[in-house]
């Protein structure tokens, strides 16, 4: 095996979607400078994440849906062969 490309430690960190205010705890290598107390009462490393799957609208149903429709009627009109 390989030295130094490898990822250091494997440990438990909380990841917090800001946008919500929704945070969760998995295991991960990712590095970061920020702390957070957890429920436990542990200290965790804290990666801030901007969206995640509490506020991104395809898994809160709240995303727009197109008119796919009409954008295949306007396509076939456009490109329609000619007799």
């Amino acid at each position: 095996m390989k030295q130094g490309i490898h990822p250091e430690n494997y440990r438990p960190v909380v990841f917090k979607d800001m946008s919500v205010d929704h945070a969760f705890l998995v295991s991960s290598t990712v590095k970061t400078s920020e702390t957070i107390e957890w429920e436990d009462g542990n200290t965790y490393p804290l990666v801030k994440l901007e969206i995640s799957d509490k506020s991104h609208p395809f898994f809160t149903g709240k995303q727009k849906m197109l008119d796919s429709a009409g954008r295949v009627e306007r396509f076939k009109k456009k490109y329609a062969k000619k007799d």
